[in-house]
């Protein structure tokens, strides 16, 4: 048999050699990075393209922040590291802000994944630290800042920023806002941040806003370069817990109060049966398209018990694109029903679906409760063990254990969403609690 792997001459030799190595195993672009060649394997090595993972990967679209959120060794550092370097040009002037300046120094400019060790050899800054001042060849700049004195920030303008460990300052939300009127050079200024979630209503209000792009990453997706049994033992340790939520999988915790706790959702788990008795979308439309997420859930009943399938929710989205994300959900998922409430926009909800080629049955609902009300049967149903989660939808549960805590942050369209589809897949099905429509 033929091999049709390229040798190695020829795929060092050519310039589409990081989107061979992107479509190999993690372990094989490690392995190729090892093969000795004439070309020069230090700028393969160097290449962040061939090497980064999804969520390292700069995010498409319109959007001035972008919030990597990540467990310990998940590659936060890294990925800030590679994107505040390619925004180091001449003449540009950067903001670097950590818990403290001891932390800007040794974690995000000399640590291992920091600036210094992601530049090329012939374009390695230099840090004054009596100036906290780390300088390019170029003339670029980055200013070290603590986010124990906001008041630092107070004058500074800057091109981009790159904020580590947000959720570890003090003054979070002062900070953030201090940095963001600093952002006020050149023609694209944007803002990074790198963190370990921890369930704060500054991180929540920044998940939040419209300019917000999020990527996610739990410490199992930069299992690669980490000691060998690192990851197996913490989970020894910490298996099931609320720390392996947080720090490993880099999950936004549930708050006391809320409908729904960490426990809860672990017990929830479980894989998918062959076949549905019924497979509905629950919709829970933006008021507009610059505001909440739309979301959409796709739940499963086979017998007395009901499955989530799938989040598709859709951010930012016109009308017109969240309702086509839910007729492609419909068509993926051969879904018998779509349910939508229609508090923000009436009949014209099931005409824009209609439009978007929805084949599947309309069922509007109108919420005459509030979203904590309505989504208390179906936590119930939850303890009873009556709906499994068939895969890890961490920003829908994040929304859920915030649901009735007080401390929801954005309106939690998500999880209510998932409250629509269960509640009428389960509303006369099984010894109770039974679910009415509202």
């Amino acid at each position: 048999m033929k091999d049709s792997t390229p040798k190695a001459s020829s795929v060092f030799a050519t310039s589409s050699w990081p989107a061979w190595m992107l479509s190999q195993p993690r372990w094989s672009r490690k392995a190729w990075a090892l093969v000795p060649r004439a070309g020069d394997l230090s700028r393969i090595e160097r290449d962040w393209s061939g090497w980064r993972s999804p969520a390292q990967t700069l995010p498409k679209g319109d959007w001035t922040t972008w919030l990597f959120l990540g467990g310990r060794g998940a590659g936060k550092t890294r990925a800030g590291a590679e994107w505040l370097t390619r925004r180091a040009v001449k003449g540009a002037r950067l903001a670097l802000i950590g818990p403290t300046l001891h932390d800007v120094r040794e974690v995000m400019i000399e640590g291992p994944s920091g600036l210094k060790a992601v530049a090329a050899p012939g374009d390695r800054p230099v840090y004054q630290s009596s100036r906290r001042l780390l300088e390019w060849p170029n003339g670029a700049r980055a200013f070290a800042f603590s986010a124990e004195d906001p008041e630092s920030l107070r004058g500074p303008q800057f091109h981009a920023a790159w904020a580590d460990e947000f959720c570890a300052w003090r003054k979070s939300g002062e900070v953030l806002a201090m940095v963001r009127l600093g952002l006020r050079l050149g023609d694209d200024p944007r803002l990074m941040v790198t963190t370990t979630p921890k369930p704060s209503t500054a991180l929540k209000v920044l998940i939040a806003e419209p300019g917000t792009k999020v990527t996610r990453a739990g410490t199992a997706a930069n299992a690669v370069n980490l000691s060998k049994g690192f990851l197996s033992g913490l989970r020894d340790h910490y298996g099931q817990t609320r720390l392996e939520a947080q720090e490993i999988e880099g999950r936004i915790l549930d708050d006391a109060g809320g409908l729904w706790s960490l426990e809860t959702l672990n017990q929830s788990r479980g894989a998918a049966p062959e076949q549905f008795d019924k497979v509905v979308i629950g919709v829970d439309p933006p008021a507009t398209s610059h505001g909440d997420a739309c979301g959409i859930v796709v739940v499963g009943r086979s017998g007395e018990t009901a499955y989530v399938l799938a989040d598709l929710s859709v951010k930012q989205a016109s009308p017109l694109k969240w309702a086509e994300a839910v007729a492609a959900a419909g068509r993926d998922f051969c879904a018998d029903r779509v349910i939508v409430e229609t508090n923000q926009g009436g009949e014209m909800v099931g005409q824009m679906l209609k439009f978007a080629g929805c084949a599947a049955a309309v069922t509007p609902v109108f919420a005459r409760t509030s979203k904590t009300a309505r989504a208390e049967p179906v936590a119930l149903l939850y303890e009873k063990g009556r709906v499994i989660h068939c895969g890890s939808f961490y920003a829908l549960e994040e929304e859920m254990m915030a649901l009735g805590s007080g401390n929801a942050g954005s309106s939690p369209d998500r999880a209510d969403a998932l409250v629509w589809a269960v509640s009428h897949l389960m509303q006369s099905h099984g010894d109770g609690p039974r679910l009415r429509r509202l």
